[in-house]
């Protein structure tokens, strides 16, 4: 073995680790959040320890990504994974729920650098196409696959050593990356002296968190038709029309418009927004679903089949880079969105587990798994080296702004659908107008269903089981939209680069 090969072994070594921590921080958390509200507290804010940590990743992605294109991948990296651990090392040492919001955000900007250019230092370690193909495909797995382990992991933390280890755990595996990328890795940075967009910085974090806060709050903490939501989205328009102003005359924007000249980078964005829509709308509700309609003590049944045939779906396509081109492995994914969304919207209390786990793994394997990896290349491949970086960070900020929109409208739709239903047949169940706010909130049915009468529990059930199935019609139309954008992609494939170039 080369010593080239043995660094390549220690970098990528580096990075799963990373990768792994990153990924698993937020199901970690979830698992833990009980513990944490009964020891500090904060329980109205308690969706905020999540949201805040979203917001700082997604907002800072593709500004950490174009830094890593101007001033090197390893800089960048180290500065991701040192800011992720000093977050997780506050989060620890958090006294009110206050403090740990803050801290996750912190953690958040971490995981903006960790996770695009992770992918961006795996594309130049190799020139050979089936080892991309491959490592990319394995690098995807590790990131569902920490969707399955974080429950567990989380779970056994907080009942054994306290919720505050959720978050030191991360410490002697973040750095144990640190040191091993600081000896192995060799950096590599522009050439000219870089010039740093600020104006389109700014602009670009100011209208990603407009419109996050607006889909985060709107038709929960405030109507949709509120001033705040509606200054939100007009916030968002008017900084976004002025950030798109900006990139255009600056001399080294913060993101490039020329790479969406090309076709395969605007289809691939737009399969990717979808494919978080998609996955993001069924996370969220299908635990729900499991327990509440199908009365299952708890969602591991369910997710467990899912995120190991996501992870099945992300190596295996990764492999078949070579063999397809990159717009019939993403068109065969959404044609299996399509088809498994639809599956979804007619899923109902009286189907067997056997099928229902035929079902999950037909949507993490096929629909959700395959784009995990093949997105990630179809856009490096697609655009010159000077924007790898930039063009990696691309695919996750598209994926979490799918996943943030598409979670929103589903559960607009759910909502409304659920209530409606609900106040309709409330009379005929004798179910007193006030009683009907406090039973539409789906945790009724997920905590207390022996506190509910037999009849009313059928009735909420057979309710919210047929809101979620019209919510899965989100998951349908952004899967054709996916679908047809793909067919719009060149028939570009896994190519051999013409130069192995150091990251």
């Amino acid at each position: 073995m080369s010593r080239s090969e043995k660094r390549n072994r220690f970098i990528i070594f580096a990075m799963a680790l990373g990768l792994l921590m990153s990924s698993l921080d937020n199901t970690i958390t979830s698992a833990a959040i009980s513990h944490i509200i009964k020891d500090i507290g904060g329980f109205e804010s308690m969706s905020w320890v999540f949201t805040s940590y979203v917001l700082a990743a997604t907002s800072t992605m593709l500004i950490f990504g174009k830094m890593s294109d101007l001033f090197g991948r390893k800089l960048f990296y180290l500065l991701g994974i040192t800011i992720f651990l000093i977050g997780s090392a506050l989060c620890g040492v958090a006294q009110s729920i206050e403090q740990l919001i803050a801290f996750r955000a912190l953690q958040g900007i971490g995981s903006g650098a960790l996770f695009p250019i992770t992918f961006t230092i795996l594309f130049t370690l190799s020139s050979d196409p089936k080892y991309t193909a491959r490592i990319s495909g394995v690098f995807a797995g590790i990131f569902g696959l920490s969707s399955i382990a974080g429950p567990q992991v989380g779970t056994l933390l907080s009942d054994y050593l306290g919720w505050r280890w959720c978050f030191y755990v991360n410490v002697p595996i973040g750095l144990l990356s640190l040191l091993t990328l600081l000896f192995s890795l060799k950096e590599s940075r522009s050439q000219s002296k870089p010039k740093i967009d600020y104006l389109g910085t700014v602009t670009l974090i100011v209208s990603c968190i407009a419109v996050m806060l607006a889909l985060e709050w709107g038709g929960k903490a405030y109507e949709w038709s509120s001033w705040q939501i509606i200054s939100l989205f007009a916030l968002a328009i008017i900084v976004g029309i002025a950030f798109i102003l900006v990139e255009r005359h600056a001399q080294e924007p913060i993101l490039p418009l020329q790479i969406f000249k090309n076709r395969m980078v605007v289809a691939t964005c737009i399969a990717c927004l979808s494919q978080g829509a998609i996955m993001f709308a069924a996370i969220t509700y299908l635990p729900i679903f499991a327990v509440a309609v199908l009365g299952y003590p708890n969602s591991n049944s369910v997710l467990t089949p899912l995120m190991l045939s996501l992870t099945g779906g992300a190596v295996v396509f990764g492999m078949l880079q070579t063999k397809f081109s990159f717009r019939s492995l993403m068109a065969f994914s959404m044609l299996a969105s399509v088809v498994s969304s639809i599956l979804l919207m007619y899923v109902s209390t009286g189907i067997s587990f056997f099928f229902l786990t035929l079902l999950m793994i037909l949507f993490g394997f096929a629909a959700i798994g395959p784009l995990m990896s093949v997105a990630q290349n179809a856009i490096v491949h697609s655009v010159d080296k000077p924007y790898i970086g930039i063009s990696s960070s691309i695919v996750g900020f598209c994926r979490n702004m799918g996943g943030v929109l598409g979670a929103s409208i589903t559960a607009a739709v759910v909502n409304q659908n659920y209530a409606s239903i609900v106040s309709t047949g409330a009379s005929l169940h004798g179910i007193s107008l006030e009683k009907v706010a406090d039973l539409l909130n789906p945790e009724v049915l997920m905590r207390e269903p022996l506190k509910i009468e037999p009849s009313i529990h059928s009735f909420l059930s057979d309710s919210l089981g047929t809101a979620i199935n019209h919510g899965y019609i989100v998951g349908l139309i952004f899967a054709v939209i996916g679908f047809f954008s793909v067919l719009y992609a060149g028939p570009g494939k896994l190519e051999r680069h013409q130069k192995s170039v150091e990251s």
